[in-house]
């Protein structure tokens, strides 16, 4: 019995299996092939008004279709009054945000890098390319976290408008400029077209930095290298003889020395490197104080650290030396003085809460053939956790530390090899390194 009511239900199962194995591909092929491209044909010409509307203006059509059902229903002439009147709006929105856009769009800027403070201006050009008049739009330049609004006339064929905008720079900052767009919509904003024209373009706002004389550099300057504790058998710094061992180079046996002394003698010579400055600028947001008219993203202190270390930096580059820069983040991209300047206008504090004596640390192990090493902070860092911090440095390597308190006199003082620069104003730095050098 029980083998029967298997055999009945299997055959009973066979339509429905082949209706999912025919039925499916048949409506893809006949009924699906069809519909799609329909369906694409009307969202091509549905989907770009629907793009249009903004949040307000799908609140006012929800508004309106509830007006009309309940008007309807409950026979309220107020609100079908209403859904009229806002049906009105939408439709005379739909005429605001209709037209063509047929543009030649151009943002040039006057100049892509400036110093903090210096003017920084530019253009947008704006060409009909068609063979109509345009119909007067609003163009849109986003700069930074704001933007800029610029009334676009009625134009004429191959007629151009131009406008010019000038930027704020009372900051360092690398601030994005664009991209240009035209906009059209309602005064009361239910529908809202864009239409994007050009690239965003990037704007370096450099920090302040002080011309370094090769009087007041501070750093070491041996033509041949810098000499090094390290003894080698070959190289330009002699040392001492010795006596020759089986495997040395003869080049380098000292006849005369050998003849009066009736041994083989050999020069023997300290290894040179080139010279080496690296940088450690603390950019964490504790090792600076808070002074008055700062704010949230403002730190004069951290300021004036990003301005000593662009000084410092772009003459190291401009004395050919090899150049490192290191942050608690990442190592900043030094290959030339205006690519270091460009990394110094994105730095930015940090709630990490390395100390000073971790950027020391980092900086030793990955720049242990420095000559040079400076650390930048502010206020906060004591001298104990200086002292901490410079253990991390190899020997051999000269230690200058850097303190930024903006309104501080000028002074120097020795922490064990560290010289300790307190420099309350950029222009003060030159003087100091004159002091430290000597």
């Amino acid at each position: 019995m029980s083998e029967r009511r298997a055999r009945g239900a299997i055959g009973r199962s066979r339509p429905m299996v082949w209706a999912r194995e025919k039925a499916a591909p048949w409506f893809t092929l006949h009924i699906g092939s069809r519909i799609v491209p329909v369906l694409r044909a009307i969202w091509k010409v549905v989907g770009p008004t629907l793009s249009t509307v903004s949040g307000f203006g799908w609140a006012v059509l929800v508004t309106t279709v509830l007006a009309l059902v309940a008007g309807a229903v409950f026979g309220w002439r107020e609100l079908l009054i209403v859904a009229f009147v806002l049906l009105a709006a939408l439709l005379i929105a739909v005429g605001f945000a209709i037209g063509r856009s047929a543009y030649a769009v151009r943002l040039d800027l006057a100049l892509s890098r400036v110093v903090v403070g210096e003017r920084a201006v530019g253009r947008i050009a704006v060409t009909n390319t068609s063979t109509r008049s345009l119909l007067p739009a609003r163009i849109e330049l986003p700069v930074g976290s704001s933007f800029a609004a610029f009334h676009l006339p009625r134009l004429a064929p191959q007629a151009e408008h131009d406008d010019l905008f000038g930027i704020p720079t009372h900051r360092r900052s690398v601030i994005q400029v664009g991209p240009v767009r035209s906009v059209r919509g309602d005064p009361l904003g239910l529908m809202r077209r864009e239409i994007r024209w050009t690239e965003p373009r990037d704007l370096f706002v450099h920090p302040r930095t002080v011309a370094l004389g090769g009087s007041s550099s501070g750093f070491l300057r041996d033509l041949e290298g810098i000499e090094s504790r390290v003894l080698s058998d070959n190289d330009v710094s002699f040392h001492a003889l010795r006596e020759y061992v089986p495997g040395d180079d003869r080049r380098y046996i000292h006849w005369k020395t050998s003849a009066r002394t009736g041994k083989l003698m050999v020069r023997q010579f300290e290894e040179t490197r080139r010279s080496h400055l690296a940088i450690g600028l603390s950019t964490n947001r504790s090792d600076y104080a808070e002074t008055p008219g700062d704010d949230a993203d403002y730190s004069a202190e951290f300021e004036l650290a990003v301005s000593i270390c662009g000084s410092l930096g772009v003459q190291a580059l401009r004395e050919e030396f090899d150049l490192t820069v290191l942050t608690q983040r990442a190592e900043l991209q030094s290959e030339t003085g205006r690519r270091l300047l460009d990394e110094l206008s994105g730095v930015a504090q940090t709630e990490r809460r390395e100390a000073i004596a971790q950027l020391a640390k980092t900086l030793g192990s990955s720049v242990p053939d420095a000559s040079v090493a400076f650390f930048v902070f502010g206020s906060t860092v004591t001298p104990s956790q200086l002292q901490a911090a410079t253990v991390h440095v190899p020997l051999g390597v000269r230690v200058l530390a850097v303190s930024c308190r903006p309104g501080a006199q000028l002074s120097l003082r020795e922490i064990g090899e560290t010289s300790l620069l307190t420099v309350g104003d950029l222009s003060d730095f030159p003087l100091a390194l004159r002091r430290a050098n000597s």
